[in-house]
């Protein structure tokens, strides 16, 4: 294939003579033409080029002359190709479009210009300080108080270097005194917060007694505090009494409160004399519900009738200084205040009042409480007194609550006469009906008289349908008879009525246990939070229902919770050993049994578990040592005689055994086992007796079988030994169901054997069933030598009867 020739026309003469020189590129307008020309030419040869061509680009833009990559145009305006442009310093980066050069005025933040003056370096220096000192606060308002008292001391360490610093460059005079005082301070109080007193006292010391620092002497208040948490009581006085002394009459306040802490050391100096006069002045200058109250407490310390009426009328006579009510109602007819009220529902102001108001009804509530059984003769009267005092003061509302407290006070006294009549006396106030019915309702219910209990359950229904009491009144009434559908349907109405009633969600939980909803009580249970949660009834709820649904781990780690409450409650502790003893870790449930015994020595379930426990262990010497304590608490129970002379059989003190034995056959002539082992040590004895107990042994045994027959001819008869437990071949009879926990029946098949080895007695209730074929767990007793002579035939009392084989021993 022939190479295609390049044509050229006369229009294209300037483009020929371009292929044949190379091109120039200027680098300055004032430089002349030709010699740039031939500079380009030289560095071109230099380089090795021929002719100097370069291809052109494909993105060619004209560029102002005298910038770089400037390429200048033909008089037919056609941009000349580039040739050798890196060599001129060409680079293919855009410029940036900066008309007014604006990047040159521009420099960099490293390129700032650093203050190397003195005053610039201190500048510096405090500005680091009191980054300092703010990151110590901040860290001291998030409970990290080692963190800011580091901050704190790193900010001391800092300041002190700046004071030096300050005085190599003769800048004392200029010192910040504001910052110094920032710091030590701070200081100080990281130092309180750290419990380091000693520190936190010198360092205020060096605060106070520097007179450059102005309002130091509230300061000497903190100190104060110091003394008074290190038990320093004297000094804590003078301390508020200097600061005191320093604070201007202006800020009255300020003294109040002063005037307060020392009246406060006073009372806990038992000097209450002192306390009562600085909080009269209180009272008498700028008077408040919280010095009040403790004005009615000192006069109450030093039992004087007088004092005690006095503080109780200047604590009524603060004004309240809080607005109507009626402004944040919502329900108002007119929409521009309904929009006013929700707005101002929750707002700061508000707020205040409701505190204020919360806290001046408990201070007067309290107070009459306190000063009603000592001011007049009796404290009905003294109650009465109280009444009719807050009656004629602004605080009239609250004379229905003291009603009510006076109630209560004679239902805490078990004076329930005195607390009905005065309810029901207050039953006929509307403003206070409610309150007085649901108190009423819940003493009879106490009383055990549910009629009156839901007649005024009703009555609280009726005038107040949205009220939680009421409902959860009826409910424990109905709940107790047994109606559990309509007591469910109470507690949930009151739930409905006030979702945080904590009496409500306990005993809905409780009813739906009964019913057999065990995940949903749980839930009930569990929406207990904060410190509810951590009351002893929830979390024995909790534990007794995971054990019920089956999560063994759960109940078990409840009950470690509740013993973590109630360390000493024998009933949890008791409960971990069943778990562990269901669990299969016998030494657990030893432990737990074993501190449920310390705790509670008359269960005589434990007493039950650990005999047995015992036994299998092979140590029977310790097994009859509860089983002797056992037959001391129930000497009518042939059962724990049986346990008690099991032992001594099986330890090989076989006298002992049938002394023991023969009196329990005179106590229980009934028991048909208790003769199975007479008849059996008799004949390893090689005593005679043995003919006789086994003859008495078959007559019982045929006047049992007879009433059996009679009893099973007669229509719904229940057969006598039905009515024992899986124990009855030992000789256990069952025992009571609020003694007996439900888990100890997964052990009964572990401890038939068990028992059955130990020998026991009958219950009364019906006779176990023999078992004829006895083996002892720990082999074969000893057989013991034979030193008598066989008796001759007329000497046997049997004659030639014949035994039979069910009466004789294995």
């Amino acid at each position: 294939m022939s190479k295609i020739p390049l044509n050229f026309t006369e229009e294209d003469e300037d483009l020929k003579a371009l292929f044949s020189k190379p091109a120039p590129v200027y680098e300055d307008d004032a430089i002349p033409r030709s010699a740039l020309a031939s500079r380009r030419l030289n560095s071109s040869m230099r380089l090795g080029l021929s002719t100097g061509y370069q291809r052109q680009g494909t993105a060619i833009l004209p560029v102002k002359p005298g910038t770089a990559g400037f390429r200048p145009m033909t008089s037919d305006n056609v941009n000349r190709p580039m040739t050798a442009v890196r060599g001129a310093g060409y680079t293919s980066q855009k410029p940036i479009f900066d008309p007014l050069n604006q990047e040159a005025l521009i420099t960099s933040p490293t390129e700032l210009q650093k203050d190397d003056s003195p005053e610039g370096k201190v500048r510096i220096q405090e500005e680091k300080i009191m980054q300092l000192v703010e990151e110590s606060c901040v860290a001291s308002g998030e409970g990290n108080f080692q963190l800011g008292l580091s901050k704190a001391k790193e900010a001391s360490n800092k300041e002190r270097n700046l004071i030096r610093i300050q005085e190599q460059a003769g800048l004392s005079d200029h010192h910040n005194m504001d910052l110094t005082y920032s710091v030590l301070f701070t200081l100080a109080n990281q130092y309180t917060n750290n419990e380091l007193y000693s520190e936190a006292l010198s360092t205020y010391q060096m605060i106070t007694k520097n007179r450059m620092f102005t309002n130091a002497y509230r300061l000497k208040v903190n100190m104060g505090n110091i003394y008074h948490k290190q038990g320093q009581h004297h000094k804590a006085i003078k301390m508020y009494r200097m600061a005191l002394d320093q604070v201007p009459s202006t800020q009255k306040k300020l003294r109040i409160k002063i005037m307060h802490n020392i009246s406060m050391v006073f009372v806990e100096m038992n000097q209450f004399e002192e306390a009562v006069t600085g909080l009269e002045y209180i009272m008498n200058e700028e008077p408040n519900h919280k010095a009040g109250l403790h004005l009615v407490l000192c006069c109450r310390a030093l039992e004087d009738k007088e004092r005690m009426k006095m503080a109780f009328s200047l604590l009524l006579a603060i004004p309240l200084d809080v607005e109507d009510e009626e402004k944040y109602n919502l329900e108002q007819d007119n929409a521009e205040d309904v929009m006013i009220a929700s707005a101002i529902q929750n707002d700061p102001l508000h707020i205040y009042e409701k505190d204020r108001r919360t806290e001046a009804e408990t201070s007067i509530l309290t107070a009459a409480k306190l000063i009603a059984p000592l001011i007049e003769s009796s404290f009905g009267v003294g109650y009465d007194w109280c009444v009719e005092v807050v009656k004629n003061s602004e605080y009239a509302k609250l004379a229905g609550d003291l009603e009510i407290n006076k109630a209560v006070v004679y239902l805490k006294q078990g004076q329930l006469n005195d607390a009905i009549e005065t309810l029901k006396v207050l039953d006929k106030e509307q403003a206070i009906a409610t309150s007085a019915a649901i108190n009423l309702s819940f003493i009879y219910y106490l009383q055990g008289d549910y009629e009156n209990a839901e007649k005024y359950g009703n009555i609280v229904k009726q005038g107040d349908g949205y009220n939680a009491g009421g409902f959860v009144n009826l409910g424990a009434c109905a709940l107790t008879k047994g109606k559990l559908e309509d007591a469910k349907n109470y507690f949930l109405n009151a739930l409905e009525c006030d979702p945080s009633n904590v009496e409500g969600l306990y005993n809905l939980g409780l009813c739906l246990k009964h019913q057999g909803y065990y995940e949903a009580s749980l839930e009930c249970f569990q929406k207990f939070t904060g410190s509810l949660s951590l009351l002893p009834e929830v979390v024995y709820q909790i534990a007794c229902l995971f054990e019920r649904l089956g999560d063994t781990e759960a109940a078990s780690e409840a009950y470690q919770q509740l013993l973590g409450l109630i360390p000493a409650d024998a009933g949890a502790i008791q409960k971990l050993g069943e778990l562990f003893d269901g669990e299969g870790d016998k030494q657990q449930a030893h432990h737990y049994h074993y501190d449920a015994f310390r705790y509670y020595p008359g269960n005589l379930s434990v007493i039950d578990w650990l005999g047995s426990y015992y036994i299998e262990m092979q140590v029977v010497e310790k097994a009859l040592v509860y089983f002797e304590k056992a037959a001391q608490m129930q000497p009518g129970n042939p059962k724990w005689h049986m346990m008690v002379a099991g032992c001594h059989r099986r330890s090989g003190n076989l006298h002992k055994a049938l002394i023991l034995y023969q009196e329990i056959h005179k106590m229980f002539p009934e028991n048909s086992e208790c003769l199975r082992f007479l008849v059996r040590l008799c004949s390893d004895l090689g005593m005679r007796e043995a003919q006789d107990y086994a003859l008495e042994l078959k007559k019982l045994e045929k006047v049992k079988e007879v009433r059996e027959r009679v009893s099973s001819s007669r229509p719904g008869s229940i057969r006598s030994g039905s009515s024992l437990s899986s124990r009855g071949g030992s000789g256990f009879s069952t025992v009571h169901e609020n003694v007996r926990l439900e888990s100890s029946a997964k052990r009964t098949g572990r401890l038939v054997q068990l028992h059955d080895s130990a020998g026991s007695g009958d219950s009364g209730f019906g006779q176990p069933i023999i078992d004829a074929h006895y083996s002892d767990p720990l082999g074969p007793l000893p057989q013991r030598p034979r030193t008598g002579f066989e008796k001759p035939a007329e000497y046997d009392d049997f004659g030639d009867e014949q035994l039979g084989d069910d009466l004789l021993p294995e």
